[in-house]
């Protein structure tokens, strides 16, 4: 992230010149922010899952065929990395929009990693 520095004029207190520096970091508003934007948790229902297990592996293995890790991968999805490390353990539910989102980003088709995933 870029540094934006705004210098103020000097003052002199008590004898002694003093220049005033403030350092501030650009405001993203939150529009920007992705709308993993909150810590995931896992799925209190379906966490550990056949299928949600087999699907994790499916992703895991085509993210290692197009050499990506799990951040790049994630990146190219929009989502959290450590959502991207849930979906690969079978913790997540995933939605079907972030099932499309990923296999978006493997330049596969949703339908395929589910056939990977034997479902």
């Amino acid at each position: 992230m870029k540094k934006i520095e705004y210098k103020y004029p000097s003052i002199e207190v008590a004898g002694t010149k003093i220049s005033i520096r403030w350092v501030s970091y650009p405001v993203v508003s939150k529009a920007s922010i992705c709308q993993h934007q909150k810590m995931s948790k896992r799925s209190p229902l379906y966490s550990g899952h056949p299928v949600l297990t087999d699907l994790g592996q499916a992703v895991r293995e085509a993210r290692l065929n197009v050499k990506l890790s799990q951040e790049g991968l994630a990146d190219q999805a929009q989502l959290d990395r450590s959502y991207m490390g849930g979906i690969e353990r079978g913790e997540h539910n995933l939605s079907v929009m972030n099932l499309k989102r990923v296999a978006d980003a493997l330049g596969m088709q949703p339908s395929e990693l589910l056939e990977k995933a034997g479902h």
